[in-house]
């Protein structure tokens, strides 16, 4: 039996391998032309110690403690050159992509479809042949070419991969490049280029309950990893607070909707920030995070917004004298142009 490793570099550049139950990880690596580091193969020099951040996998004892301490392998570090995958693993390798002869990964596809959800945020669809390779972590972004240009610009995924399909929620910039092309040329089956998957804001393996942070399009992460949630549940509770400034750039609350009813224990609430708002819930996201949803810490906190709002909840969580068991964000800012 076969297992998808993702392998993540410490440049933000993912790649994905396929490992069969015999070989170590290192070997699968190898024969799929990464090179991660290595020395001695033995598990006496620990060259190739990573860190598995998810999955089962047996590491045997042919290692000694000089190349792995029992407290390293308690925290979850690993030896490549032992390490025999029994589920699919996530593994964070210590070194560039391009050290290890790798980099991103390009697509070809085409748009299938492109709406505008509001004055404020675009949904695209892209659809190609080549993106029924594509693999990413729920939470990951890929970079997106503009159409008649060399720029590129940087999106979370807001679905996971289907029948060579994936979707995006896109701010629209007034003036911006992307929105441009996106409000007043894009039509279906127009070409774009993707490069990636990226990112170490991704979906772990859930060990604790979830509080999930999204600001504006920063809510395109949290469908993707709800998508996979919905596929594989949780045994913990899992809450989302979707802040926005105007009633107009509140979106998807319809999908939320279906996930809050087919995920056991998902809640979640959206809050306006505008004074003119008439929405039930007002004000900023850090107003509706409630002492259950921290729950004394035991917790992993997801964000995903612009600057002022990560430094707003970061000061906000300190404040109420609890440290998060895990604290995941991504920063993002609008490209003017």
């Amino acid at each position: 039996m076969g297992f998808r490793i993702a392998l993540n570099f410490e440049d933000g550049v993912t790649r994905f391998i396929e490992a069969d139950g015999q070989e170590t990880v290192a070997d699968a690596a190898y024969r799929q032309g990464i090179n991660i580091p290595l020395d001695c193969r033995d598990g006496a020099c620990g060259t190739c110690k990573c860190f598995a951040e998810s999955g089962r996998y047996a590491l045997g004892d042919n290692f000694i403690e000089d190349a792995l301490s029992e407290d390293e392998l308690a925290r979850g570090y690993v030896l490549t050159c032992q390490m025999r995958a029994e589920s699919d693993c996530v593994v964070r390798v210590p070194a560039g992509s391009q050290v290890c002869k790798t980099g991103q990964a390009s697509f070809q596809a085409t748009i299938s479809d492109v709406r505008q959800l509001s004055e404020s945020t675009i949904a695209l669809s892209v659809k190609g042949e080549s993106l029924s390779r594509l693999a990413f972590l729920p939470g990951q972004y890929v970079n997106l070419q503009v159409p008649g240009s060399d720029q590129s610009r940087a999106y979370s995924f807001s679905s996971l991969p289907k029948d060579g399909e994936v979707s995006f929620l896109i701010r629209n910039v007034p003036g911006g490049l992307m929105s441009r092309f996106l409000t007043g040329l894009a039509k279906a089956g127009d070409s774009m280029t993707l490069a990636g998957p990226l990112g170490s804001f991704y979906l772990r393996e859930i060990k604790r309950p979830l509080l999930l942070l999204a600001g504006g399009t920063g809510l395109a992460p949290f469908t993707a990893m709800l998508e996979r949630i919905a596929e594989e549940g949780s045994a913990y509770p899992v809450h989302l607070i979707y802040g926005v400034t105007h009633d107009f750039d509140l979106v998807e609350l319809d999908r939320l909707d279906a996930f809050a009813a087919r995920i056991p224990g998902f809640s979640y609430g959206a809050c306006v920030a505008s004074p003119e708002s008439r929405h039930p819930l007002k004000g900023y996201v850090t107003q509706h995070i409630e002492p259950r949803h921290l729950n004394d810490g035991d917790v992993d906190v997801y964000l995903c917004g612009p600057p002022p709002m990560v430094e707003a909840v970061s000061q906000h969580i300190r404040e109420q004298g609890v440290t998060p068991a895990n604290f995941y964000y991504e920063k993002f800012a609008a490209a003017a142009a």
